[in-house]
Order: C-alpha cells, then sequence, then structure tokens
C-alpha cells in the first residue's frame, strides 16, 4: 500500500508539472531540500523532468537530465499494475519479489556498484548543474 501511496504522490506531482510545461521546463523549480540547503544538486534532482520527457517520447533527453528517472518511470509503471493484478488474482507475486530483490541488493556484491553509479550520478548531476 505504501507503494502504490508513492506511486500516486508522483502521479500527482508529474500531472501538476505536466500541466504546467511551459513554465516549469524552461525555468528551474527548486523543491530538493539538499540543494536549498548546500546549493549543490542531489543524486535525484531532475528525475522529474526526466520522466516527463519520458512521457514526450524524448529518451535521451531524459537519459541526460537524470538517469535515476528512467527508473522511477519503470517502477511508477510497472508497481501499480503488478499490485492491482495480484490483488485481483490474490496472489502475492509482487511481495515475494520485493523480498528477493531487498535480499539481492543488500548483498555487497551488488550493493557496493549501485553505490557507485549514484555517486557517479551525483558527480554528474553536480558537473551540469541541474
Amino acid at each position: 500500500m505504501l507503494l502504490i501511496g508513492a506511486c500516486l504522490v508522483g502521479y500527482l506531482w508529474l500531472f501538476v508539472n505536466l500541466n504546467k510545461e511551459t513554465s516549469i521546463f524552461p525555468n528551474e523549480v527548486n523543491v530538493c531540500l539538499f540543494k536549498k540547503i548546500s546549493t549543490i544538486p542531489c543524486p535525484s534532482c531532475g528525475s522529474t523532468r526526466s520522466v516527463l520527457s519520458l512521457l514526450h517520447g524524448r529518451i535521451e533527453q531524459a537519459f541526460l537530465l537524470n538517469p535515476i528517472g528512467l527508473l522511477l518511470f519503470l517502477i511508477m509503471t510497472a508497481s501499480p499494475i503488478w499490485i492491482c493484478i495480484d490483488f485481483l488474482l490474490k496472489k502475492d507475486s509482487f511481495f515475494i519479489f520485493y523480498n528477493k530483490a531487498e535480499h539481492i541488493l543488500k548483498q555487497k556484491l551488488v550493493a557496493i556498484p549501485l553505490i557507485v553509479l549514484v555517486l557517479l550520478n551525483w558527480i554528474w548531476n553536480i558537473y551540469k548543474d541541474i
């Protein structure tokens, strides 16, 4: 339920930004508390614009804005559908998948490269100064 709630909040945020696209895209909307305090973009800065670019079919622009947006788009698309199908079929395949994925992500051989990727993404965000 928490994931569906998070997706709904994300959809609402995208809807608000999609309707204001002409005024938001040219000007930076800084809702990132980390960036407001430090003036340095966080690893996820630009992910809203990245997802909006994907919705408009601009995959390259989405990747350049923030590769994390691609992952967010996949999660926000697949998770609610999968959870609803599980609910209708009275199965728990999403929950089982989530537990297995969490177990895999906790392993050092997986966690360390992912942390390095997030750090590289952060360096990319700082370099391009979102």
